[in-house]
Formats: C-alpha cells, structure tokens, sequence
C-alpha cells in the first residue's frame, strides 16, 4: 500500500499583498536606505586601513549590487509616482516619514562614491568619473534641496510635539557632508583654476551646513530621550542614526584637508586631525549607548523593520571616519578600531539585507501603514509605522 503525502500550503512570494500591483502604491523614501547602507558597505571596505584577501572584489561586488538596486529601486519608484502620486506626495506631509527625504540624495551620492573607488576596476577611470559626477550631482542637487525644505516643512505644517525628535530628523540635513566627503574625491581630477576651487568651497560649504544643523538639531533628540526615554521599540533603530553626522564629519574633514591648495593645505590635515579626534570620541561614546538601548529593546522584543536599515549606513559612515584617522596617524588603536567596527558593518548588513529580502519576498514591508501615513512615532508601537514600511 503506498502512503499518499498530502501537499503543504504553497509559498508564493508576496503573498501579505492584495494584488501584486500593490508592490509599487507605498514605496516610500525610506527604502533608499537600503541602497545608502549596501553603498557604505563597499566604500568602507575600499577604505580599510588593512588589506585582506578578497576584500576588494568583494566590495566591489556590493557595490555593483547598491548600483543595480538604485537602478530598479529608482524604476519602481517612478512608476509610484505616476501611478500613487497622491500617496508620494503625502510622505512629504507626514512628519515621520519627511525625514527620510534625505536617504535618495545619500543613495545617489554613495553610490557615485563607489563607482569612482571601486567601479573603476572594471569599467575604467573615464566612464566611472562620468558616472560619479553624475550622480554627485543628482545627489547633491536633491540634497541642499532636502536641507531646507524638510525642516521648513516641519517649521509650518507639520504637527511637532516635545516627543517628536527623534534620529531620523538628522536625515534630511545629512547629504550636504556627503556630498562633500564624495566632492573631495572627484576635486584632484579637476583642472587648476576657479572650476576646482569653486567646487572646493562648495564642499567646505556644505561640511559647515550638515555639521550646524546637526549641532542644533542633536541636543532636542538627547533631550527627548532623557525626558520621555527612547519610545517605540519599532522606532528603536533610528538611534543609531546619531553616528553618522560625526562619522561622515571626519570623513569629510580629513579628505578636504588632504586637497586644499597651498598655502593651506599644511594646515588641512591638522584641521582634519582638530575636528575628527574629539568627533570619534563622541561617535564612539554614542556607539556604546546606543548598542546598550538596542541590547535593551531586543531583550523586550524588537519587531523587523525598514528602520533596522539604520544599524548600517551610520555605521558605515563611523567606519570610513575611523578609516580616514587610521591612514593618517598610522595608529595602531584607530586601525584596530576601523576593523572591528568594520566586521561589525558586515555582520549588521547581513542581518538586515536577509530580513529586508524575506520581508519583501512575503509582501508585508509592501503594505500601506495601518491608521493613515499622518501617524506619528511616538504612538506607533508595531509594524503599523510608516516608518517601518513604506
């Protein structure tokens, strides 16, 4: 008698959806931080102060997986905005999701960055300058834009209570010092003359407007935990977030220094060296007490989300900071440091990227937030946040 084994329930991919139509009807801002954090994965690899076998190819290949991401992510959203165009421009009106404004600019700007470090392996120097400038660009175009008109937005419209701050604010003042760690690089393949100052001062510009707007904005969130604690364990991850102002900060301050023309480019890399140490050592702080908050929350139970994305391109950014101080003081602690932290990435990154893929794979972080796109964070406790999904 032969046993008849009845069939299991089929898996189908994106099964959480309605109509697989809807994959493209919530495709909020956020999700360009999954390219920010893969992109600063293969930059901080490019960077390390300590070779390894592979290391490379490997990032290389992250790289080359950020860039063909930003290119479908970059399709699908443009089918959300022809298609849900009511639904895009509520994002902007929301005063969670607005914030995440800042991630396309940094998307396309990292991924610049590493086309310029790494694509050149296998395209050449001439295509991946053409294709770093251009997205540097694009990035620091739509970045200066996020700058002000996300924190006027939040100064006019948008419903700001003592509880609002929280990590994310810092996104959308962030690209400037992106765009002008990325500007650092491409400015040595300029030509002598106004065009390579004038992107020179731009770049030493927009360090200054990340860096002031960071130091306005830092000590409404310190006060906001101190006075109503952390919140939300879905919202948890964006404390992380706080690491990459001073991360990219050294990043930034260090390569400019290495690029301003005599007679101040002896003092350039003192001002780096002025700048980034006591950044570091805040960064490093920050990066004990926010491990300790999320050791906390995970005890208690921390629900995936997209904001989990947020353990990695800030990190990223400390990463490549500690890269910088390591290649220019020779030290044995910021080497050893930028390799740990490093390790640190890859492991997060991994973590994160395979959660993001089962999530996407079952349709769920696809989902339109339950109770409206206007739900603010501090009374979002589950995956119902806009900021957890679209």
């Amino acid at each position: 008698m032969t046993a008849v084994i009845a069939p299991g329930p089929t898996r189908r991919p994106l099964r959480d959806l309605e109509r697989p139509s809807h994959l493209f009807a919530n495709l909020g801002p956020n999700w360009f931080a999954t390219i920010v954090g893969t992109g600063m994965v293969a930059n901080a690899g490019a960077g390390l102060p300590v070779g390894f076998p592979g290391l490379r190819t490997a990032a290389t290949v992250v790289w080359a997986f950020a860039a063909v991401v930003l290119v479908l992510l970059g399709g699908a959203w443009a089918v959300h905005w022809t298609r849900h165009r009511e639904t895009a421009r509520s994002h902007a009106h929301d005063p969670v999701m607005a914030q995440f404004w800042g991630a396309p600019p940094m998307a396309l700007t990292t991924v610049g960055t590493g086309t310029l470090l790494l694509g050149r392996d296998w395209i050449g120097l001439g295509p991946a300058l053409a294709v770093d400038w251009t997205l540097w660009c694009a990035g620091t175009v739509l970045g200066l834009i996020t700058t002000v008109w996300i924190p006027y937005r939040m100064m006019t419209t948008h419903d700001i209570t003592s509880e609002s701050p929280f990590g994310a604010w810092l996104m959308p003042v962030v690209p400037p010092v992106v765009s002008a760690a990325g500007g650092a690089l491409l400015i040595p393949y300029l030509p002598d003359g106004q065009l390579r100052l004038t992107v020179l001062l731009a770049c030493c510009a927009m360090f200054g407007t990340s860096l002031v707007t960071t130091l306005v904005i830092l000590p409404q969130i310190w006060q906001r935990f101190v006075r109503h604690k952390t919140g939300p364990a879905a919202a948890l991850p964006t404390i992380w977030i706080l690491l990459g102002p001073p991360g990219l900060s050294i990043t930034a301050a260090t390569l400019l220094g290495d690029v301003l023309p005599a007679p101040y480019d002896r003092a350039g890399p003192v001002i780096g060296l002025l700048l980034g140490v006591p950044a570091w050592g805040f960064a490093m702080t920050w990066l004990a007490l926010a491990t300790a908050l999320t050791v906390r929350a995970t005890r208690r139970g921390l629900p995936f989300s997209l904001t989990w994305w947020s353990f990695t391109f800030p990190l990223g950014a400390l990463v490549t900071g500690t890269n910088a101080l390591a290649t220019r003081t020779h030290s044995v602690l910021f080497t050893a440091t930028s390799v740990g932290l490093f390790a640190l990435l890859v492991t997060a990154w991994l973590v994160v990227a395979i959660r993001t893929a089962l999530g996407g794979y079952r349709g769920h972080l696809f989902r339109a937030p339950a109770g409206g796109a206007r739900q603010p964070v501090a009374a979002t406790t589950s995956d119902s946040s806009p900021v957890l999904r679209s």
